[in-house]
């Protein structure tokens, strides 16, 4: 089992109503760009990269090292938790 700091981490990655979003919307299309998943969500691109950002930093997706047309995918990390999210509906 992972420690509770690290687990506070992943589940602190997913605490917000956006990065939720985007983690469902790349289990839905995985490799999407940022400015793809801007644009299919509707937010500013400095928005969008920030919650990728966040989302990277807690292991929840995977990302490529340029902005723009690298693909992000969910990591297996991210698929557990957003698993874990629905068992909350």
């Amino acid at each position: 089992m992972l420690s509770p700091k690290r687990l506070q981490r992943h589940m602190k990655g997913a605490a917000n109503y956006r990065r939720i979003s985007i983690l469902i919307l790349l289990e839905q299309n995985p490799d999407l760009s940022l400015v793809e998943i801007a644009e299919r969500l509707k937010w500013n691109l400095k928005t969008t990269a920030d919650h990728i950002r966040r989302l990277s930093m807690a292991g929840l997706v995977s990302r490529g090292r340029h902005t723009g047309s690298v693909p992000h995918k969910l990591t297996k990390r991210g698929q557990t938790v957003l698993k874990f999210l629905r068992t909350l509906e």
